[in-house]
């Protein structure tokens, strides 16, 4: 029995481990209606793949001119397609999400809130949001054997851990005096196995995806209007 109680300790020990950085993860997106119609089909219709990095889907627009903006517009808009959320906590991921953006944006240009020359406009729609089960969660984390029933077949559908939420976005940046569409991007992330994660408020999946999303937001940006990164 000492040995069964040994080995069970070494395996969470491992998972603890193995899983303990694992905030969230990005996984597959589906181009559905919703996305196209905040986009627009012109963008929805020619987005690719994006690498390590950058969102799930992205397009770039090759005729823009980015290295001419230095300052940003950021607008958050309320949910496209979902009722996962109550309108009260679609209004609190909505807020979250745009002083996440704000914070991050801020260190690298002045955040304005009107058109300009040399003004990007920043559009995100939150397009989904799903609630973990922090409860249930802690337990298929923590436990291995649990933890192991579910995962194969959780893995297998929708690329996350079993009782874990998630969310997805979409971003259209445009030029504010002119509307023109100069990149489009959509992106899921779903909660990893992070141990600190598990008992987490039931929409922390999302939150954690807003906060690596917000951070990827003003890195790409970045590289993209300093000239360091061409598409």
């Amino acid at each position: 029995m000492k040995s069964v109680y040994t080995l069970a300790a070494l395996c969470i020990l491992v998972l603890m481990v193995v899983s303990g950085c694992a905030t969230t993860t990005q996984t597959k997106v589906e181009v559905t209606p919703g996305i196209c119609t905040f986009l627009g089909e012109d963008v929805c219709s020619r987005l690719t793949a994006g690498e390590k990095g950058q969102a799930a889907l992205r397009w770039v627009n090759p005729n823009a001119q980015p290295t001419q903006y230095d300052k940003v517009m950021i607008q958050v808009i309320a949910f496209v397609g979902s009722d996962k959320a109550s309108p009260d906590e679609q209004q609190t991921l909505v807020d979250y999400f745009q002083t996440a953006l704000s914070d991050k944006l801020a260190s690298k240009y002045p955040i304005v809130d009107r058109p300009g020359p040399g003004v990007l406009r920043i559009q995100v729609a939150i397009l989904d949001a799903e609630a973990a089960t922090p409860g249930v969660r802690s337990v298929s984390v923590v436990v291995p054997q649990v933890k192991l029933l579910g995962a194969a077949s959780s893995l297998a559908r929708e690329g996350k851990f079993p009782f874990s939420g998630g969310a997805e976005a979409a971003w259209k940046i445009t030029d504010s005096m002119t509307g023109q569409v100069l990149a489009g991007a959509v992106d899921r992330r779903v909660g990893g196995g992070s141990i600190a994660s598990a008992a987490q408020w039931q929409w922390g999946d999302a939150k954690n995806a807003i906060d690596a999303w917000a951070q990827m937001t003003a890195d790409r940006l970045y590289a993209y209007t300093s000239g360091a990164e061409k598409s």
